[in-house]
């Protein structure tokens, strides 16, 4: 694991293409943003974790992996 210092409003990039952002620290609260091209997907730890049980339980049934995501992402809004 790389481990970095940054401060409010610097970033890192990864690769060429994707930014990664402190945008504020509020105590012990860091934001983030992120920016990637849109085929890259970029989800929360627990979110993707989410999804690939979501993947194990329904293997074989066909769905792609936009379908995964948004049924995913559905049930977190329930």
């Amino acid at each position: 694991m790389l481990v970095l210092t940054r401060k409010s409003n610097q970033s890192i990039m990864i690769g060429d293409d994707i930014e990664v952002s402190v945008l504020s620290i509020m105590g012990e609260k860091v934001r983030i943003g992120i920016q990637a091209p849109r085929d890259i997907p970029v989800f929360r730890k627990e979110v993707y974790l989410e999804i690939q049980e979501e993947r194990a339980i329904e293997a074989g049934a066909g769905q792609s992996f936009r379908e995964e995501v948004d049924t995913a992402l559905s049930k977190l809004t329930e």
